[in-house]
């Protein structure tokens, strides 16, 4: 069984595939197919992840799976939030975001950069499922100070994560694959599968290129 994944993003992908490795099914990024990624309109994480694969379901003719993930940092009142890839701008790279964050925490002390990786998983069958899957994961930290690590992607850098007196950027892909925001609602959606055997209930479809 193919399963479409839709997002075009490098770690993003790595970690969807290496989570999801154990499952009797072909995890196909929307990028490999040459399906555009939709403008991201929705107000909640549900709502971005729904529309992301629904978009991608609707292209490929297959099931799929998305994720709409992102950083809330308390002293900011969540934000950046649903606007965490963007938060420097529509074209931002992930330096530049982590950039504009350290800038708006200059000065706060320690016991107020408490924050947050929240992820929400959309699963549908076809792109009309009027019974999508939800999941959702949250990994509990703070904001560094300064960017810290090579690993991962993102706001990782500037994650600290005290129970392991790192960066997420610092952590083995390994055991953050385990721990992370994204490894949580991923292991749910695992769950869910051992409990109802949902991909089999999907028919075969050709993949729609």
């Amino acid at each position: 069984m193919h399963i479409i994944l839709a997002t075009g993003n490098r770690g993003k992908i790595r970690e969807f595939r290496q989570i999801l490795e154990p499952l009797p099914c072909i995890v196909r990024p929307m990028s490999e197919l040459g399906i555009p990624e939709p403008e991201e309109t929705g107000l909640t994480f549900e709502e971005n992840a729904l529309l992301k694969a629904r978009a991608a379901s609707r292209h490929a003719n297959l099931p799929a799976i998305a994720d709409d993930s992102g950083l809330l940092v308390d002293c900011l009142q969540g934000a950046p939030g649903v606007y965490s890839a963007r938060y420097a701008g529509n074209d931002a790279t992930d330096q530049q975001n982590v950039q504009k964050l350290l800038h708006e925490l200059n000065g706060v002390e320690k016991p107020l950069r408490n924050a947050r990786f929240h992820c929400v998983i959309a699963v549908v069958r076809h792109f009309e499922d009027d019974q999508p899957l939800m999941f959702s994961g949250s990994w509990e930290g703070e904001i560094a100070t300064l960017p810290s690590g090579e690993n991962g992607f993102g706001y990782d850098p500037v994650f600290y994560v005290p129970e392991y007196r790192c960066t997420a950027a610092q952590i083995e892909p390994e055991l953050k694959n385990k721990v992370s925001h994204r490894a949580r609602a991923l292991e749910q959606f695992k769950a869910e599968l051992r409990q109802i055997d949902v991909l089999a209930s999907i028919p075969d479809r050709k993949i729609r290129a």
